[in-house]
């Protein structure tokens, strides 16, 4: 089990929902003084620490930790995104502290290196309970006296070859991404197995019905191709081929997929000509879905939503670049008419688990708008918004047409 130990609710959340995505058992503190006390009382193998706590903060923790010979071992990753000076950095070390990360966090790595350590520590538990094992049998061999040395040999012989083993099962470490990409699928391979039954047996005679169930079936289709690139995307050394992709398809299904939410809400979707460009379709279509879903989800009290997305092409990869019919890029806008925010925080909503609002009235895991960012720093392009609190928000996107290396 991993604790996690912030002041901050809001951030404890987050990074629990990320954790128990990849099937990782979490607990939580709220404060150093809390975190003590359930370290007293229970054997966590990762401690994910924050580092400014009023009451004990990260570092006066660990060092209490170091101290004590249950928990020295313990090992703890601190997440800062205050103290960033290589002098705090160092002082985590210092304290005892195998990793210190700074915020805003790389969830893929902070995954990678959370999963890394949770193998180590069973491995460390198989080497102890090894060497126990060991242990007991040298102490019978010697009280017999029976073919000691032969019995040693040949047990330690087992032993390298459960290291070898467990070594090579590190290695296994690298291939993680394909345990996500099942427990991920595993769920949409119900959902089609079950609609399909549902239509087959219940809605024959329901045009309708079978309508949306089709739907449906096309959704979860492009969700499951949307998780395998994804994934494919996060590894550092993956390499996905773009292909030709027409952008008012890639919209039509985005705006299909929310054609319930937006004939609720009463919203007018006004689109434009879109270009046909070099990319990765179910990419840009996440970046579709993150805008348009956010247009809806914060169009507020308006009577009529208007959301509006348009397409120029420009001459140069800049935001104010003047429209050229022959330029190599497009500026794509995707604007409405919802409640807005301050562009003083312009930085902070394109920042993994950060939002402007209240989550108790507007649902979300704060990671849309970071998916996004970094959708299209993959594709060589550039993503900025503009906005006035209740006066709307534009969302304004560079996309080369051509791919280049």
């Amino acid at each position: 089990m991993i604790l996690i130990v912030d002041d901050i609710r809001a951030n404890i959340i987050a990074l629990k929902k990320t954790l128990e995505i990849h099937n990782i058992e979490v607990d939580t503190a709220e404060s150093g003084e809390e975190a003590l006390k359930k370290i007293l009382k229970t054997n966590y193998c990762l401690i994910i620490m924050d580092v400014q706590m009023p009451g004990l903060d990260g570092f006066e923790v660990v060092k209490i930790l170091s101290g004590n010979k249950r928990t020295k071992d313990i090992p703890v990753i601190f997440l800062s995104a205050i103290n960033i000076e290589k002098k705090y950095i160092f002082k985590g070390y210092e304290t005892g502290a195998v990793d210190y990360i700074t915020k805003p966090v790389d969830t893929d790595l902070l995954i990678l290196k959370v999963k890394t350590f949770l193998k180590i520590y069973e491995q460390q538990n198989e080497l102890k309970l090894m060497k126990d094992l060991l242990s007991k049998e040298i102490k019978i061999r010697k009280e017999a006296q029976d073919n000691l040395e032969i019995k040693i040999a040949d047990r330690t012989k087992e032993l390298v070859a459960k290291n070898e083993e467990l070594e090579l099962k590190n290695h296994e470490l690298q291939q993680f991404s394909w345990v996500v990409s099942h427990d991920l699928n595993e769920p949409i391979r119900k959902i089609q197995i079950f609609i399909k039954i549902i239509k087959e047996l219940y809605l024959k005679e329901d045009a309708k019905g079978v309508d949306y169930v089709d739907r449906t079936v096309k959704a979860a289709e492009r969700m499951q191709t949307l998780i395998t690139d994804l994934l494919a995307y996060s590894r550092l050394s993956a390499k996905v081929v773009p292909e030709k992709t027409d952008l008012n398809i890639v919209l039509q299904e985005v705006l299909s997929d929310f054609d319930y939410l937006i004939e609720r809400k009463g919203a007018l979707i006004k689109t434009g000509e879109l270009p046909t460009i070099d990319s990765i379709p179910s990419q840009l279509r996440q970046v579709f879905q993150n805008l348009i879903g956010n247009a809806l989800k914060f169009s507020g009290n308006t009577t009529v939503p208007v959301i509006e997305i348009t397409s120029q092409r420009i001459k140069t990869k800049d935001f104010d670049s003047e429209t050229d019919p022959e330029g190599k890029f497009c500026r794509i806008t995707v604007s409405d008419n919802g409640i807005g925010f301050d562009e003083i925080y312009l930085d902070r909503i394109f920042v993994i688990f950060q939002s402007l609002n209240d989550r108790q009235t507007y649902e979300g895991t704060g990671i849309g708008l970071a998916i996004a960012k970094k959708i299209m720093e993959k594709h060589n392009g550039l993503i900025t918004a503009k906005s006035q609190l209740g006066k709307g928000a534009s969302f304004i996107m560079i996309l080369p047409l051509k791919y280049e290396n």
